[in-house]
């Protein structure tokens, strides 16, 4: 087989990104993800879970307790988003109201989430919606799906590559270029490895968004 034939029959990997629009640690390796898309020949895709689903019924400190309260929010929103214009419309949803949350400091999320509805010009009354449980079976269901990727006892970001699935990375800077490119091939790798489950170390920066 010539080196052009192997390369013509060479599937592009789907790597799909789990996210939680509140944290800032997946916000940071969301703009990383999409820096490998231009170094990387990958499908990418976006997918919603939802910390506060994961902590259902957890005995957490009550500040965290808090931010799950209002994290159900922005998660039901991208649900409805997703059920309205298509899993592809989430990419642009989370961008916006990613930015709203992090770059711009938006601290109300549901006045973020009304930003993020009016700057993409969608319907207004999903904030009304996502003040309910209307949507709250598909936003299970969508984070369970996430969570058969990598299990419960993990957070987000979570990424599967075909489906290899690891939670992480977590970062606080967002690599560039070919630099975001060496991490993604890093990281897969690992994650390929069938016995390798860990690699942790003290977090000593906080999460930077430029």
């Amino acid at each position: 087989m010539t080196e052009q034939s192997a390369s013509a029959t060479q599937q592009t990997p789907v790597v799909e990104f789990g996210f939680d629009a509140t944290c800032p640690f997946a916000w940071v390796s969301s703009r990383w993800i999409l820096e490998v898309e231009k170094v990387r020949d990958i499908d990418l895709r976006f997918t919603v879970m939802s910390l506060s689903v994961l902590n259902e019924g957890r005995d957490l400190d009550p500040d965290y307790m808090e931010h799950l309260k209002t994290a159900w929010i922005p998660a039901r929103a991208a649900i409805m988003v997703r059920d309205a214009h298509g899993v592809d419309a989430l990419r642009d949803w989370y961008t916006v109201i990613g930015t709203k949350l992090h770059n711009e400091g938006v601290s109300d999320r549901e006045e973020a989430v009304r930003l993020a509805l009016a700057e993409l010009d969608y319907d207004p009354t999903i904030l009304d919606r996502a003040r309910t449980d209307e949507v709250d079976d598909a936003l299970r269901t969508s984070h369970k799906r996430v969570e058969q990727w990598v299990g419960n006892d993990v957070g987000t970001p979570a990424i599967s590559v075909d489906g290899t699935a690891f939670f992480g990375p977590v970062i606080t800077r967002i690599p560039r270029g070919e630099q975001a490119g060496e991490l993604f091939d890093a990281t897969v790798a690992l994650a390929r490895y069938p016995y390798f489950y860990e690699l942790k170390r003290s977090r000593t920066t906080d999460p930077q968004f430029d």
